[in-house]
């Protein structure tokens, strides 16, 4: 590969998103059991939570998939182009290890039911559960990416 044409860096992931039917319930649940701060909500459209500072930014879009499916007007402001999925998609917070137990109980008292709960060969955990749009959620000790 010549010098101009290597792929230049990236810093890793900035947002990632989920799609929703409703916005109220996911509002409820990422604010409410998750913790995640809601910084920037469009009513029947998206609503955007903060899920770390530092050392970057990183964000949760949570969007109503039937809104974001249409192309943006001629004169938008902001000409994001169409994007959304249907059915279930999977998102997966990072959690220290010792911080798991505790989240699970978290969950079951808010009446998350849990799907499932292990170690993966490497000894790391992960806990699965579902948000009211039927999203697969994980909390994962980081590790289950190390060798």
């Amino acid at each position: 590969m010549s010098e101009t044409s290597a792929i230049p860096p990236q810093l890793g992931t900035l947002e990632s998103a989920l799609y929703v039917d409703d916005l109220d319930a996911a509002v409820g649940f990422w604010q409410g059991v998750i913790g995640l701060p809601c910084f920037q909500r469009v009513p029947n459209r998206h609503a955007f939570f903060r899920v770390a500072e530092s050392p970057r930014p990183q964000v949760l879009l949570v969007f109503r998939a039937e809104v974001t499916e249409h192309p943006p007007a001629p004169d938008a402001r902001l000409p994001v182009p169409p994007h959304g999925t249907r059915g279930p998609g999977h998102y997966c917070l990072a959690a220290a290890p010792e911080t798991l137990d505790r989240w699970r109980t978290h969950l079951e008292a808010a009446g998350i039911a849990i799907e499932a709960d292990f170690h993966w060969p490497n000894g790391a955990r992960s806990i699965y559960f579902r948000d009211p749009a039927g999203n697969s959620i994980e909390i994962a000790d980081p590790a289950i990416w190390t060798a």
